[in-house]
């Protein structure tokens, strides 16, 4: 079998073994539009050239901010084959951010993607000295086209390139993915070629995918999870399709018919509230049968259900599920679930449905795998699987989980204090979460660290398994556990507005307007909502109940500081946001 050694190595692996007529396709104009295996490598070599006739040599930081499309992936390997290292950016931060990372990183040459990204990073490239090109995936008025670097290689011999890929080692720098951190400067966590090929090799057993699968690519690639799936994807031979948005990615789903795709609990939230929400909307034994068939899915466990119980399941199966089935393409083996925990109980109802949300845990500085539930290892509900192979995991006495492998980063680029606070000689990385192994294998995330609180009283507080649970509601969107430091745990709530809305039209609640302000002013829907977290309460002990909570008018994004671009809370720029809230909840 050929080596694979470095990441670049995986595309002309994919060209020996099982080229593809379909490596990539991204949908144009209403028609998808392929990209074959020998056309990518064609134009990785292409811009390859043009990046050493730019004067782009090893070392050299070349930066990416686009969301998902093949130009990023041929830039990507056209920057390893040169020996210079990619800077993947999310296309949603701030300015700050922007700045601090061209600035930390020394970015040299920096492709965009949107119009808007490109003005974004124009509009501070005089205050970015080392920046010294700057081009767009767009076509853009007034802006280089990114293909213009491969025009400039022109004159460049292939056999420079050849010569630059040949003395790259397995054990060298890559690729450096700024964390994008809940609090302070994001990190630059230095990953080798190593580091990541060892994930996906690890991985590869865990994966239902196999050669001509195919994949929809929507999480973003600048993070360390999909970009390693895409790797992986690529050694498998499975084409790789590029949603066109967030908002058409039902469409796309049921289009592409994919065997596998990966999201973030956020996202398998929203799929479910809307299948729910069509539930909602049949009457009668239709509406009864859907329900009762969600009441079984959240029964559902692997093994040891009884013949009747197993009968019933076939028949919702049958009848209901089959249809969630055909919604998702009809041909899905499996999603897989990563960046933040998933409430159990949908990781019951999706596999009643035979739609494996695989759950699996690891951190950017990890590559990003640690453990994965599996099909064939082993799934275990609550759980984020088995530990790959390769990798160690141990408990601390404070509960913490330290892993250790091939996998863990090099260290945070020129921040060596950092490295040393979360990396110990001998290996251990401290991953900053809470867990246990649940059976001796499975490992089970119970919280950050940093995010355990305690209340004035001395209590600890575990805010995320909170936080999971009260989502079950079907009347909270959002939720956030707040009180370190304070007389009691409270919440900041962002309800669930078109459920609610729909709610207190069928309750023939009279509001003064449509707005989310009037529905949560509303005493009705307060107290309606008081009744749900009431009932979630008793699922905690009496010093974690919810004793207070304030309603929030607009959801959290990602646009207004409050999530991370992987849909994590940000709780100490939300304390921040809605300091009045908080305030008023404590002041009474």
């Amino acid at each position: 079998m050929e080596t694979i050694k470095r990441l670049f190595d995986i595309p002309y692996y994919q060209l020996k073994i099982n080229p593809l007529d379909v490596m990539f396709s991204t949908k144009i104009n209403g028609n998808w539009m392929p990209v074959s295996t020998q056309e990518f490598i064609d134009k990785v070599n292409a811009t390859s050239r043009g990046l050493i006739a730019h004067g782009i040599g090893p070392g050299d930081k070349v930066g990416l901010v686009s969301s998902n499309r093949v130009e990023w992936n041929i830039m990507d390997i056209a920057i390893q084959q040169v020996g210079a290292i990619g800077v993947p950016i999310y296309p949603n931060i701030s300015t700050k951010d922007y700045l601090y990372i061209f600035s930390d990183a020394g970015i040299k040459l920096c492709c965009t993607g949107t119009d808007e990204l490109y003005d974004k990073i124009n509009s501070i490239k005089n205050e970015l000295p080392e920046l010294k090109y700057l081009y767009a995936f767009d076509k853009k008025d007034g802006a280089p086209y990114w293909e213009e670097i491969a025009e400039k290689g022109g004159d460049i011999d292939q056999q420079q390139v050849e010569d630059r890929k040949a003395v790259i080692k397995n054990e060298d720098l890559a690729t450096m993915i700024y964390t994008s951190g809940t609090t302070g400067n994001p990190k630059g966590v230095m990953l080798s070629h190593n580091n990541i090929l060892s994930n996906v090799n690890a991985c590869i057993p865990r994966i239902p995918a196999q050669k001509e699968s195919k994949s929809l690519s929507f999480l973003p690639v600048c993070h360390v999870y999909e970009r390693m799936l895409h790797y992986l994807y690529m050694r498998i031979g499975c084409s790789i399709y590029f949603a066109e948005s967030l908002e058409t990615i039902g469409d796309n789903i049921r289009e592409v018919k994919p065997d596998i795709f990966t999201a973030v609990p956020r996202l398998i939230e929203k799929v479910y509230e809307k299948i729910i929400a069509k539930g909602d909307e049949l009457t009668g034994i239709k509406r009864s049968l859907f329900f009762w068939a969600v009441s079984l899915g959240e029964e559902f466990e692997l093994e040891g259900k009884s013949a009747w119980y197993n009968f019933k399941l076939g028949i919702a199966r049958k009848l209901i599920f089959s249809k969630w089935k055909e919604a998702l393409g009809g041909n899905v083996k499996a999603i897989a679930s990563g960046a933040a925990a998933l409430q159990p109980r949908l990781a019951r109802i999706f596999m009643a449905a035979e739609i494996p949300i695989l759950e699996g845990y690891g951190l950017t500085e990890t590559s990003p795998v640690i453990s994965v539930n599996c099909l064939i290892n082993g799934v275990k509900f609550g759980t984020v699987g088995t530990i790959v192979d390769g990798v160690e995991v141990k408990i601390a006495e404070d509960g913490e989980i330290l892993a250790k492998g091939p996998n863990v980063m090099m260290g945070y680029y020129n921040q060596p204090e950092k490295t040393n606070e979360v990396l110990e000689d001998d290996g251990w990385f401290h991953t900053g979460d809470i867990g246990e192994l649940v059976d001796g294998k499975y490992l089970k995330i119970t919280d950050r660290k940093k995010e355990i609180f305690k209340t004035s009283g001395g209590k600890y507080i575990i805010p995320q398994v909170m936080e999971n649970k009260f989502k079950e509601s079907r009347f909270i969107e959002q939720i956030m556990v707040i009180g370190e430091g304070r007389k009691h745990p409270a919440a900041l709530i962002v309800p669930q507005y078109e459920f609610v809305k729909d709610w207190a039209k069928r309750k023939e609640i009279k509001l003064e307007n449509d707005s989310n302000a009037a529905l949560i002013a509303n005493p009705q829907v307060i107290e309606r909502i008081q009744q749900e977290v009431d009932t979630f309460n008793k699922h905690f002990g009496n010093y974690e109940q919810i004793k207070k909570f304030a309603l929030l008018e607009t959801e959290m994004g990602v646009d207004t500081g409050e999530l991370t671009p992987t849909l994590k809370l940000k709780r100490k720029a939300i304390l921040e946001i809605h300091k009045d809230k908080v305030e008023g909840i404590y002041s009474e």
